[in-house]
């Protein structure tokens, strides 16, 4: 395993609660290039793959769209898969098949009724991560992110009665528990400890902090998984992954919401724990190292 003891050294310490990034993503991408073995360049091929969906959607919707190149595709790139994919003539071992497909499909789905162009690519390009990327963290970051958003989402349906399994994307263990329990909790509880913390979440009357406390809860999880393993790849990736939401904060919220922040973290530090789970395995993997 690689240790990054200098880049991450070197790299200002970041709270949920900054104003202004202290480093951009663009910045860290060009940093990264510079000093990552080809193998975990790959990893990190996973992580940008996020804004060549995005830009596939902001092309489908306006081919003049400005791209944003924080993406692994140059702009010619873009129009050979939208070209190619929509001549039924693509190749998946040039792009990934899902993006390809996502394009093939995309007239006839935009014409449904509840159809959200980015929400769908953004599953698809879970999935995708989940199932192929080599490293477990990123893996994990993926299937975390997508079982908080299916869980809130049927908290949210069952709160005004729609029909929860209309609204809940993916087939594993959490979502057959959704779809398949009546209790308040799903019975998810039992399982996954941070069920608690969302059911308290998705209660939130004000949207704006229900978005930061569910951020403050993915940053606790991020420190969680690097504490054994500051210089590694994955805490390179957690960085990486609090990068991206100081950005969308910054777009989203004044400066009024920055004590805000602080509150929230320190109220989940002060239940959060390292995992006894993820304790064991890394000392497992450390012993054997």
């Amino acid at each position: 395993m690689a240790n990054y003891y200098y880049l991450m050294a070197g790299l200002p310490d970041i709270q949920l609660s900054d104003l202004k990034p202290a480093r951009s993503i663009a910045e860290m991408k060009e940093e990264c290039e510079q000093a990552l073995t080809p193998k975990d360049k790959k990893i990190l091929y996973f992580f940008y793959l996020k804004w060549d969906c995005r830009n596939i959607v902001r092309l489908l919707k306006n081919p003049e769209a400005e791209l944003d190149l924080l993406g692994n595709l140059t702009a010619d790139q873009y129009q050979d898969l939208l070209t190619s994919a929509r001549e039924l003539n693509f190749n998946v071992h040039r792009y990934p098949a899902f993006m390809s497909e996502f394009v093939r499909n995309y007239a006839f789905n935009s014409e449904k009724k509840g159809f959200f162009a980015e929400d769908a690519m953004m599953y698809e390009y879970l999935q995708y991560v989940i199932k192929n990327c080599p490293n477990r963290m990123m893996k994990e970051w993926c299937r975390l992110t997508m079982d908080i958003n299916n869980i809130l989402t049927a908290m949210i349906a069952r709160k005004y009665g729609w029909n929860v399994g209309d609204f809940i994307q993916g087939d594993n263990a959490v979502t057959e528990l959704i779809r398949t329990n009546s209790t308040k909790d799903f019975d998810l509880s039992l399982q996954y400890d941070y069920v608690k913390e969302l059911m308290q979440i998705v209660d939130e009357p004000d949207p704006v902090r229900k978005e930061k406390r569910i951020d403050a809860f993915k940053w606790v999880w991020l420190d969680d998984q690097t504490f054994f393993e500051p210089f590694s790849i994955e805490a390179l990736l957690a960085y990486l992954c609090k990068l991206e939401m100081l950005y969308r904060w910054e777009k989203l919220d004044p400066e009024n919401g920055k004590e805000a922040f602080r509150q929230i973290i320190n109220d989940l530090r002060g239940e959060a724990r390292v995992p006894e789970e993820f304790i064991q395995n890394n000392t497992q993997r450390t012993s054997n190292k």
